[in-house]
Parts: structure tokens; sequence; C-alpha cells
């Protein structure tokens, strides 16, 4: 391992080393719960829940747990949105002993299936309104129970009067949860289990016992059970409560962070720098169940978020709002944008709206996520990068053929060492293999580290294209286009060409009321790009998809082109 240059890069305030409590993840609820009690741990739509309230709802659901049988190790499913029940059964089932295994609400009736039967959890907190979506699946699960919630459990009064309402003209039926006695309401295990601190008779191991199983997206192939230990979130979120602490203003004289909780908790990346990471400073988090632009503006207006963990559709989506002028942003002071890469430009517009800093981050669901990140709070800027390794992480670029280190500039497989390193897959010893290898996780990205340490993702090492035997890098033709005034999204991909291979396609979404046309493109593409980088082929669509936290669905662009040859052949 060639010297760790990143480490000069560090400001003198920035710790390379943290000392990391071995506790589990839930004994920092207990703290902050001692400590500061009558402070507001979550704000949901009108609603205040606060330290002491957050830790006594998580005891009675730890406690219900137990009583229907669960033990240490069971694997608890969270399928909600980001909900005060979302937090309370997070923590709840980590007091009782059971692994969390957080799925997305969004998930059709196979992807619920699949998930529940791979991890082979025993119960589900669900909303009434996926209830028969469950039901659906229970034939294919190991699901014992079904712990049913609304979002109008948690709404102040009227809304929770009034939203069944508006929730029956929207859904258009009244939810019905009866079923052979195995399901439970949320609200009647609040209101009837005692909230004394649960018991443990097994011993707890920092280094080994499983905190969460997250599934990765499943780009290719079937989803995976990534096992985060302890040990990887604590050690995660630790870091992460370090690196957004604005070490410029003296302790006693900084005040407490708002952190705004628009990014899913059921992707890791909002359960460690939302949910764990407010519990863990003691700082309140405001959730956000869905993104919707408006909204947010108003959220942000009104509640005066600090903190505000973001992926960069999110931040587009703010900035291209019709009324963005009319909102005060200026209490946003950190923004580490996560999930896909971020263009320059949104970097720059966004920090001149609110006035903030928002800088690029880097991680994977397989290290718990944070890896990387650029520094929040000096003047430093390096444009495009994913920024240097987080304290106690190694990273290398290398030839993952002959698992070699490659020179500086060249370009080679990412790879990380640390304590955010997953366990391994869920029953997949196999996978580990080719993913863990020599005490390194392999990422599947391409990038490259320059002479101070700093590291730039040039790709995913499968999304490379190959036209004419030339390699491209789409994250470079997407950065060009991003810079165009009349561009809000895009996303570049190769399909096949008789003469070359591949070509470069762009699929664009335009501002609204903006126009361009495929030659306008193509010139102004030709002013920063190599004439086999330019696109050859445009697409212009109303939106883009995406997974729920706002990362565009290349592979879903490219099976739908794989589909359209085929039909084609056909």
């Amino acid at each position: 391992m060639t010297e760790k240059l990143w480490l000069k890069s560090y400001p003198k305030e920035v710790p390379t080393s943290l000392d990391y409590r071995e506790i589990p993840l839930q004994q920092y609820l207990t703290e902050v719960a001692e400590k500061t009690p009558d402070d507001v741990a979550i704000y949901f739509m009108g609603k205040e829940v606060r330290f002491k309230e957050l830790q006594q709802y998580a005891y009675k659901f730890a406690n219900y747990l137990q009583k229907l049988g669960l033990q240490k190790g069971d694997r608890i499913a969270i399928m909600l949105p980001n909900t005060p029940q979302a937090v309370i059964s997070f923590f709840g089932a980590m007091y009782a002993g059971c692994t969390v295994v957080m799925t997305n609400p969004l998930y059709t009736e196979r992807e619920v299936a699949y998930q529940l039967k791979d991890s082979g959890a025993k119960l589900i907190v669900t909303l009434d309104i996926l209830y028969p979506r469950i039901m659906k699946a229970w034939n294919e699960t190991e699901l014992e129970h079904i712990v049913v919630t609304g979002i109008k459990d948690f709404l102040p009064f009227p809304k929770n009067v009034v939203y069944p309402f508006m929730q029956k003209k929207e859904y258009g039926f009244k939810v019905s949860v009866e079923h052979h006695g195995v399901n439970h309401l949320f609200t009647e295990i609040l209101r009837t289990t005692p909230e004394t601190a649960p018991a443990l008779d097994e011993a707890f191991d920092f280094n080994h016992d499983l905190a969460l199983l997250q599934y990765t997206g499943g780009t290719t192939g079937f989803p995976k059970g990534v096992m985060l230990t302890h040990r990887n979130i604590v050690s995660n979120v630790q870091a992460c409560a370090m690196w957004t602490t604005d070490y410029r203003v003296p302790e006693q004289e900084r005040e407490q962070d708002i952190v705004l909780g628009v990014l899913p908790f059921f992707h890791v990346y909002g359960m460690t720098t939302v949910l764990a990471l407010s519990v863990m400073k003691g700082l309140k988090m405001l959730l956000v169940p869905k993104f919707d632009a408006t909204e947010m503006l108003k959220t942000i207006d009104k509640q005066k978020p600090t903190l505000f963990p973001g992926a960069p559709t999110i931040y587009i989506g703010i900035l291209n709002h019709p009324e963005l002028e009319k909102y005060d942003l200026s209490s946003i002071k950190a923004c580490i944008s996560g999930s896909a890469p971020l263009p320059v430009e949104v970097q720059e517009q966004f920090e001149k709206v609110t006035g903030g800093k928002l800088v690029e981050g880097y991680g994977l669901t397989e290290t718990s996520p944070v890896t990387h990140g650029n520094f929040l709070w000096t003047d430093q800027r390096v444009k495009g990068s994913i920024g240097v390794p987080w304290p106690d992480t190694d990273a290398a670029i290398m030839d993952t053929i002959t698992m070699t280190e490659l020179p500086i500039g060249e370009v080679g497989e990412i790879c990380i060492k640390g304590p955010q390193v997953m366990k391994g897959y869920w029953n997949r010893p196999e996978e580990t293999a080719q993913t863990l290898r020599d005490g390194w996780l392999l990422t599947g990205d391409m990038g490259y580290m320059n002479e101070h340490g700093y590291f730039f993702v040039v790709d995913r090492k499968k999304d490379i294209i190959i036209a004419g035997g030339y390699n491209i890098y789409p994250r470079e033709v997407e950065e060009v286009l991003y810079e165009h005034e009349a561009i809000q999204e895009c996303v570049v991909i190769g399909v096949p060409d008789a003469y070359r291979g591949e070509t470069v396609k762009a699929f664009i979404v335009l501002k609204e009321g903006a126009t361009v046309s495929e030659d306008d493109l193509n010139r102004y593409c030709r002013q920063s790009l190599a004439a086999y980088k330019v696109p050859r082929i445009y697409e212009f669509r109303e939106e883009l998809p995406k997974t729920a936290v706002g990362k565009i669905l290349r592979r879903q662009l490219i099976d739908e082109e794989k589909q359209k040859e085929n039909d084609y052949l056909a």
C-alpha cells in the first residue's frame, strides 16, 4: 500500500482516526433520552416527538416483539416511508436484539415476496394502504406477524381526522386488516405494552452482531442482502457526525443542527445520515415522507433545517422550481450529496441560492454507506471529485485482475478497506468472496486518484461505453450536457452500433419552457468533447426513471434499449 496522500489534505482540526465506542446503535437513543429527554427528536407534519417519548415508544415495541416470541437475530422488516413509526420500529427492533430489514414501500408484490423470503423475516411493520400487497405475498414468505399502522397515527389534530377521508378518496377503499389473528395494530402496541427497558439474555458482539440487512438495488440480477454489523453502522455514523461538525466555531458557540430527512430510511444513505446521525448527536430530524419540491421549499422556509443530506435530483428539483425565489433557504449550512454523481453546475447554483456548502460524497450499501467526502468547511474545492477517504478508511485504485495498485492518475477499480465495510452478503458466500478480496471491497466503480489524494469516479465498470475501441465514460459526457442552460436532467448510455460496436445515446429532460434541437446539442458538445464522445442519438423525455432516493436508473434505460433491439430482430 502506497502512502495515504489524502491525509496531507486533511485540515488540522479534522482527525484522521477516531475512537469508536463499542456499544449497540440503540444505546445512543438511551443516552440522549437521559441527557436531553425534552428535546425534540422528530418533527412530522406538525407533530413533535421528544427523545424520552421516542425511547419509551421503542421500549414498548421491543417488549411486544419479545412477547410474540421473537429472539435475538430474528429479522424484522420495516416497510414504511419516513414517519415516526419507522424510527420507533427501527430502534425497537434493535432493543429486542433483532436485525432490521428495511423494505421499500414502492416495491411490487413480487419484489416484496423475494426480499421477505430471502431475509427470512418473521414480522413486518407496514402501512395500512400497503397491507393488501403484503397479503398477496404472504404465502411465499416466512412471515408470522404483520404490524399495521397509518400515516394518521402520528398526525396532530385535526390532520389525523381529515387524513382518512383523503386516503379513502385517493386509494378508493377502506383498508381491512383482519387475517387469522396474525395482525397487530401499531397504536394498540404503544397503548397497551409496558415501557420498561427490554431484557436481552445473550451477550452483545459489537463486531459481529447484525444491526441491518440492507438490500442492494438489484440493478443486475437479484438484490443481495448486505450484512451490516453494529460496528459498521456506528463507525460510519460517528465519522459522519465528525465530518459535518463545523470546527471553525468553538464548541460552546455551536448551534444545534436540524436535519432535513427527505432521503428515505429504507435506503442506507438516509438511514445513516438522517435517522442514526440525528439520534447519535441528539438532533431534531424533520421527516418528509416523499419528495415534493413545493413541500420541501415550504418545510425549509418554515422549519429552518441546517443539515440537508440529499441526492443530485433532489437539489435539481428544488433549483428548477418556478417559485424558488419566494422561499428563504438561508438556514441551510451543509449538504452532502450522494447516490449519484453531482454535476458541478448544480453544486454551484445550489450554493449560490442557499449560501451554504454543497459537497459530493461517495459510498455504497456495502460500506454503510460513506467512504469518501469533500471537506465542508474549507475553501478548497476540487471540482468533480468525490473527495478523500474518511477517517480510518483506506482506498486504492486497483487492477483487480492482478490485485495490484495503479499509479497516480491511472484509471482502475476503486477498492475500500475500513470499519464500515460489510460483513458480507446474506447467504451468498460465493458473491461475498468475489466482492471481498484480499481484505479489500471491490466497488465496481472505475476511477483515479490525483497527487493530493482526491478521488474521482469516471463510471461504473459495467457502464463504460466502448465505441470504435475507445473507452467513453458516461459521467464525462453528462457533465458537459448538464452545463447547457436548457437541460434539467440527463443520462448517457451505450447502445449497439453496427460500425462502432457501441455508440453514445443521451436521454434529456429539458427545463420547463426550454427548447433545444439535436443539432444545437451536437454543436455544443463538440466544443468540450472529442468527436467520438459526442452523443449520436438524443431522446427527449418528460422524466427519467429513478430510485426512491432520486438516483437515475441507467440500467432500466439500457434494458429498454435492449428490448427494442430484440423486438426489432424478432
